[in-house]
């Protein structure tokens, strides 16, 4: 895209994280703003926060796992501003622990917010920006969805976590590719960042009530206290993952990384899978840690 300024963007998660810092960044280039949460309270304050800053605000909230309520949420869109120019498919939940240990809940939540959260963003605001950019051939557009450097590794421990953000990037990856089969004028990117303190690694504040939380395992709370150190602990900020956002967009970059050395960690998992090899132990470079990991499951 060549510019943000006075177009409309549609953030989900907007209330903390990637989507509230990639709110204040949209409201600086005098971006309309539809602002979807499913904390009301934390969107209210984060809506009178943007709407201070003088932008254009809907608020609306929205769990993004109820295709009807994406739904309500493009239709509202629609009718206050018109096709989006930028969607960013941002909610998500985080839960870890050994694969097996999950419950049906545990799937249907996180499957539902991560994964199916980002289709129904895909399923709902493609055809209205694509319709837009038949009308007029000066429109543009660009989605953003995000994943994790979850997406592109598999770190043990992590569960269904691993498993819907490769189905993010999956799903991303080929968002890109059909859309440059029927246009030029809409894109998409996909958002891998790696520990970054944004508060996912406190989701479980807003699992639904019909969707129980079982006594966590002794690996469910392994991986809660390692993810809270670990995101707590991030130097690179969510601010500064909202900026790359926007240069991303404004470029045409579809992979966006918070933390690109990590991205070697990648080459070595796909080394693995181009000579077949078994997968590379992840605590190779740190066997303090996977050390550490063993003697607390096997304890």
């Amino acid at each position: 895209m060549k510019s943000l300024m006075g177009k409309t963007a549609v953030l989900t998660g907007a209330a903390s994280g990637f989507g509230l810092e990639l709110a204040r960044l949209c409201a600086a280039q005098g971006m309309k703003i539809v602002m979807a949460d499913v904390q009301q309270d934390a969107l209210d304050r984060a809506a009178a926060e943007i709407t201070a800053l003088g932008a254009e605000v809907l608020a609306f909230r929205l769990d993004v796992s109820k295709a009807d309520q994406v739904e309500a949420l493009g239709a509202a869109t629609r009718q206050r501003f018109g096709a989006p120019h930028l969607v960013f498919n941002n909610a998500g939940v985080g839960a870890g622990g050994l694969i097996w240990e999950h419950t049906l809940a545990d799937w249907e939540w996180v499957v539902g917010v991560n994964l199916m959260g980002v289709a129904h963003g895909v399923r709902v605001f493609t055809p209205m920006m694509l319709a837009a950019a038949k009308a007029d051939p000066d429109w543009e557009g660009h989605i953003v969805n995000t994943a994790s450097m979850a997406g592109l590794l598999n770190t043990p421990n992590m569960g269904v976590y691993n498993v819907t953000k490769h189905a993010v990037v999956s799903l991303s990856e080929t968002l890109f590719q059909d859309l440059s089969l029927v246009t030029s004028q809409v894109s998409a990117s996909v958002l891998c960042p790696y520990f970054v303190p944004t508060g996912i690694h406190q989701s479980h504040r807003n699992r639904p009530d019909d969707l129980p939380e079982q006594a966590p395992t002794a690996s469910q709370l392994v991986a809660q206290a390692m993810s809270d150190k670990a995101v707590t602990s991030g130097k690179i900020t969510a601010a500064e993952v909202a900026q790359k956002v926007v240069d991303a967009v404004l470029a045409g970059q579809f992979y966006i990384y918070s933390h690109p050395r990590a991205v070697g960690l990648v080459g070595t998992r796909l080394e693995d899978v181009l000579q077949g090899r078994n997968p590379t132990d992840p605590f190779k470079e740190r066997p303090d840690l996977g050390d550490k990991l063993r003697a607390a499951l096997r304890g």
